[in-house]
């Protein structure tokens, strides 16, 4: 099919032709046996694989959870590139979109014999950007001199790429200051009246993404963009057959980010800077840059300071000292203005002086209509709270739902949607999913993992756990899941809701592993990068990890080195967080129940990614700890434990412990 004909004026009787080349290509005969290893036809893949197929050439939505062992990514990329059009791909992760360009999207090319063309488009801060680097190159003073080295490398890395990708440079990690300094943002790119702009990274990889057939883009960029219109995917959009977004759970919270509005005080101390340093190089005579620049920068500070220390999230009404903290947002809006004066005087004389007169002003206009509405001068529906962070602020305005506004962004020229993941039903009701995005016609499928959980993995909840509000719980979890570490060797997670349970546990696993003298080594959430910790987890093949949220999904440990999973506590989200808040009002105020409508779902949704970490292959076995007693004496546990797979279930400390021991009798007869 010509790449450039659209799906929906395929003829409906293709559809026939079309599922039978599925059954012969991912067939145990079919070429992907040739090129992959150990492959093996999977019926449910291909049964997937032709119900995407169906929706693709229908131009209709898809809503198809795929349990773990399904082998999603093939079921979808296979019809996709079968099919043709313009194909745009969203993950979760920048690491799952560059497993999918670097890994999987070329095994399927190369089974398919396939030529379509396919791009990996990333953030504009993913990118190197040629002026920001001559800019501090020149002018700036590298706070550390790991930066100093850092900026060296850079340097280099620019003259030689071909991509401009930071992720393509592993001498400097991707988490270093400097990278602040040699990328743009929106506000700080020039655009076209760059001197660089025929060399520019992000226009490169904008310009390969307009001409591909297949686009891999994250969940991030996708909805940032359909706001933003920055990053080149609304222009992508229009000129798509088939929409394909995996890790699909992910959806509902990212797009509430993006479909928000929000200011930051990190965008002051960006605009400080470059003003700062544009405004004496180009505009030394035009103001005091260096005492204006000052003024803002103490103002956002003292915002700051009206609030705790500490990461916290709080609705307006929620705040102790609110005309303190009001009163410190108008102080804020006073210096932005006194700053716009002599930026807007000044802004013919650079374009980057333009910029910063221009991010002024929008930062200025968001930041009054946040306090119109927060003064209640003017309604609205959407959520006003504020975000803290360990230096940094940040304002919110989010709506209390996305359906609406993502339903509009599917208008227009028919197309397939396509959205999979592991987790989007509860007892396979899609209905939650689907109402939080605005699905409501989309057909639900769901295929379960092939993997035989009932004889490799068991459910195990002790018999004598307090319930979690109390003091001592994560002691007890601790004291709990000991046995059944020593029983496994190591080799084990500990997921827990909060960071203040990952502390306390990897302490008291430090004193414990030291009395008794256990090899075990320990990993703990923030001591490193998340990458770094998994691979040393690994290469351990017994370690206890201890993590928070990031470590509930996204995580793929195979084979020995993972035979336990620890749940402290169910992942219910903190009642009084503001949006929740919001949200369950909203949906009481119209006759439903905030917590069996909302908070329910979404802590089994959260609870299924990470019982998900535990069986990751057809020979990995072993046990989950769901440590919360909630789960068997709460009417609705039932509801929650047959939400899982069909593992085998246990109260019993030593069934838990013998399994993890011991070894399936087939494996020891084999050995």
């Amino acid at each position: 099919m010509d790449s450039d004909s659209p799906a929906h004026l395929v003829y409906s009787d293709d559809l026939k032709v079309y599922e039978e080349d599925l059954v012969r290509l991912m067939g145990p005969d079919g070429p992907f046996a040739k090129v992959v290893n150990g492959y093996n036809g999977r019926p449910m893949q291909l049964e997937m694989a032709q119900a995407i197929a169906k929706a693709i050439v229908r131009c209709e939505t898809l809503v198809a959870e795929a349990g773990t062992g399904t082998g999603k990514t093939f079921a979808y990329l296979v019809p996709a590139l079968m099919w043709g059009g313009k194909v745009i791909i969203s993950t979760g992760t920048r690491n799952l979109q560059d497993q999918l360009f670097l890994r999987d999207i070329p095994t399927v090319r190369k089974a398919l014999v396939s030529p379509v063309t396919v791009a990996l488009l990333k953030g504009r801060s993913n990118y190197v950007c040629h002026l920001h680097l001559a800019r501090t190159a020149e002018y700036g003073r590298m706070a550390t001199k790991a930066d100093t080295v850092y900026l060296r490398e850079i340097v280099k890395f620019a003259k030689m790429t071909d991509t401009g990708d930071k992720s393509d440079l592993a001498s400097v990690p991707e988490t270093a200051s400097i990278w602040g300094l040699v990328t743009s943002t929106k506000e700080n790119c020039p655009g076209m009246e760059c001197p660089h702009y025929q060399d520019c990274f992000v226009m490169k990889a904008r310009k390969a993404a307009q001409q591909a057939d297949v686009v891999v883009v994250n969940h991030h960029l996708f909805f940032a963009d359909l706001v933003l219109k920055d990053t080149g995917v609304a222009e992508l959009l229009p000129m798509a057959n088939t929409v394909v977004f995996d890790e699909a759970h992910q959806l509902p919270d990212t797009a509430t980010t993006f479909f928000g509005e929000f200011f930051s005080t990190s965008q002051i101390h960006e605009l400080c800077r470059d003003t700062q340093v544009e405004g004496l190089a180009q505009a030394r005579d035009g103001a005091d840059w260096v005492e204006l620049v000052g003024k803002l920068d103490k103002a956002s500070k003292d915002l700051r300071l009206t609030l705790p220390e500490g990461m916290t999230r709080q609705a307006v009404h929620q705040i102790a000292k609110q005309d303190k903290f009001i009163a410190a947002v108008e102080a804020l809006r006073g210096a932005l203005q006194e700053l716009n004066e002599p930026l807007k005087a000044q802004a013919q004389r650079s374009e980057l002086l333009e910029t910063c007169r221009m991010r002024c002003a929008e930062m200025g206009a968001f930041i009054r209509k946040w306090l119109s509405l927060a003064k209640g001068e003017e309604k609205t529906e959407d959520v006003l709270w504020v975000e803290t962070f360990g230096l940094s602020l940040q304002l919110h305005l989010t709506p209390l739902s996305i359906a609406e506004v993502f339903n509009k962004q599917r208008e227009g020229t028919p197309r397939a949607w396509i959205f999979t993941s592991a987790t989007l039903a509860i007892k396979q009701d899609f209905t939650y999913f689907a109402s939080r995005m605005g699905l409501s016609e989309a057909e639900s499928r769901t295929w379960p993992s092939p993997f035989n959980y009932g004889e490799h993995a068991l459910l195990y909840v002790p018999r004598t756990m307090p319930l979690p509000q109390s003091p001592d719980y994560s002691d007890a979890v601790i004291e709990a899941a000991m046995p059944l570490i020593e029983a496994a060797g190591g080799g084990a997670f500990i997921l827990c809701t909060t960071l203040r349970a990952v502390n306390r546990i990897a302490e008291r696993l430090r004193e414990i592993f030291r009395e008794k003298e256990l090899p075990f080594p320990l990993f703990v959430q923030g001591e490193s990068g998340k990458t770094d910790l998994l691979e040393r987890f690994r290469r351990s093949g017994n370690g206890v990890l201890v993590g928070s949220q990031s470590f509930w999904e996204g995580v793929d440990v195979r084979g020995d080195a993972l035979s336990l999973v620890v749940v402290d506590k169910l992942p219910f989200a903190p009642p009084d967080d503001p949006v929740l808040s919001a949200r369950i009002k909203a949906l009481e105020k119209d006759g439903g129940n905030g917590f069996m409508d909302f908070q329910l779902p979404e802590a089994i949704m959260s609870l299924k990614q990470g019982a998900g970490r535990l069986i990751r292959d057809e020979r990995d076995r072993g046990v989950l700890m769901i440590c919360d007693p909630r789960l068997i004496s709460k009417s609705y546990g039932r509801r929650i434990w047959q939400s899982l797979p069909a593992f085998s279930r246990t109260r019993e400390e030593k069934d838990a412990c013998e399994f993890l021991a011991c070894p399936p009798a087939a494996e020891k007869a084999g050995s």
